[in-house]
């Protein structure tokens, strides 16, 4: 399904607070445990373009335009598959990534008002039409999340400061998402039932890649 050698490429999407980043260190910790090769990657960052690019997309302490915005991710993306993830996935390993082109979709597009056809083609264009084999949507209430996130006291970039209807907007996004191998998971679960739900996700599609039949 990813075009690229025998590896399995994983994706965890959703909005802010929704576990993303935790689900994926244990998601790369159980795979590892159960004798698979893993690579754990962020969006965006991940090598030194992007994370160049990740400061100025979240960090930079003036007006982003939306267009420029869209860009950033993008060239961080582009250097990331090219330097990386393909790389990996070739090496017949399993990634773990902490977003893709659905965050895409969902942030500048749905949450930013820029036109889905342009971006889906900047996007095609970025990655080469790399697809990930399984997509885990982790949904959750915009309150719950920005509750998870004081709890947490979590430094807040530009992106997550924007207002609530923003991120309404972003979660509808992500709860209208549908495709091959794109899974939604009530991410208002306990942490154990949202990882049983990822496990028996990731484990499906990895017996299909064994089997070749992906």
């Amino acid at each position: 399904m990813n075009g690229s050698g025998s590896g399995l490429f994983v994706v965890v999407e959703g909005p802010e607070g929704a576990g993303k980043s935790t689900l994926v260190r244990w998601l790369a910790a159980r795979l590892r445990a159960d004798g698979r090769r893993v690579m754990a990657v962020r969006q965006p960052g991940g090598t030194p373009v992007a994370e160049a690019a990740r400061k100025l997309a979240l960090q930079f302490p003036h007006e982003v335009a939306p267009v420029a915005e869209l860009f950033l991710f993008l060239a961080a993306r582009a250097d990331l598959v090219h330097h990386v993830i393909r790389p990996a996935l070739e090496e017949g390993q399993v990634v773990v990534a902490d977003r893709f082109d659905l965050s895409t979709i969902a942030y500048q597009v749905a949450g930013g008002g820029l036109p889905a056809a342009d971006v889906t083609q900047a996007i095609r264009l970025a990655t080469g039409g790399l697809v990930p084999d399984v997509t885990l949507v982790l949904d959750v209430p915009v309150e719950l999340g920005r509750e998870r996130q004081r709890t947490a006291r979590k430094v807040q970039d530009r992106i997550e400061r924007q207002d609530d209807a923003f991120h309404a907007r972003v979660r509808e996004a992500y709860r209208r998402a549908q495709g091959p191998g794109v899974v939604h998971i009530d991410a208002s679960q306990s942490r154990k039932a949202v990882q049983e739900a990822a496990w028996r996700e990731v484990t499906a599609a990895a017996a299909l890649s064994t089997r070749g039949t992906s």
